[in-house]
């Protein structure tokens, strides 16, 4: 099997860029076009439990990324697909649709523990290999007030649970049990297995 000086990120996420150039990973951003519908990836199928919806939706990222790969001619080497997903029991709790949506999210976090799930794919061709994180957070009870600042700083739009632990939110956070970076969204044990598996240079 060939080795590979560089992947495809096929990902929006300034984080998962940072957490590849932490390990030392050359690699390309591979994202969607105007006419692909992202965001419809990433829909909810009734009575589906959290870690199996973040791993199928990571599927269908990578597949929708190995098409695109291959309509635009690159060259044929690895692409990467995460998904970050946050539950609190059977509930997951995505993306805020607005405002109102981020401060209910968060007020439901608040003082309580939840798992943040990251499944991470790599993939070329018919070949695949994925991986699952999950780790636990415990949130201390923050009030509304704070809850509503942090809603009013911007930070909570695009993230699942509508909160980063790399920001103000860290302040918040009694204990984790597991991956920091699973948590931040690319998971770098998991990451770097399958990496070395596809014999990825880093």
């Amino acid at each position: 099997m060939s080795a590979y000086n560089f992947i495809y990120l096929a990902s929006q996420s300034p984080r998962r860029r940072q957490l590849l150039e932490q390990m030392g990973v050359k690699h390309e951003l591979l994202l969607p076009g105007p006419e692909e519908d992202a965001e419809g990836l990433e829909a909810v199928i009734e009575g589906e439990a959290p870690e199996a919806y973040c791993a199928r939706v990571t599927q269908l990222k990578l597949d929708a990324a190995l098409a695109r790969l291959t309509a635009r001619g690159l060259p044929p080497v690895p692409v990467l697909c995460s998904d970050t997903t946050v539950a609190l029991g059977s509930t997951i709790l995505g993306k805020p649709a607005d405002a109102a949506d981020a401060l209910a999210t968060l007020k439901r976090l608040s003082g309580q523990r939840h798992r943040v799930i990251t499944a991470v794919a790599i993939g070329l061709g018919e070949r695949r290999s994925a991986a699952l994180n999950v780790s636990e957070v415990d949130f201390d009870t923050v009030s509304d007030a704070e809850l509503q600042r942090y809603v009013d700083s911007g930070e909570p739009f695009g993230k699942a649970g509508s909160y980063a632990i790399q920001s103000h939110a860290a302040a918040w956070i009694r204990h984790i049990s597991g991956s920091y970076s699973g948590i931040m969204g690319l998971p770098l044990y998991e990451t770097a297995q399958l990496l070395q598996e596809w014999q990825v240079k880093f």
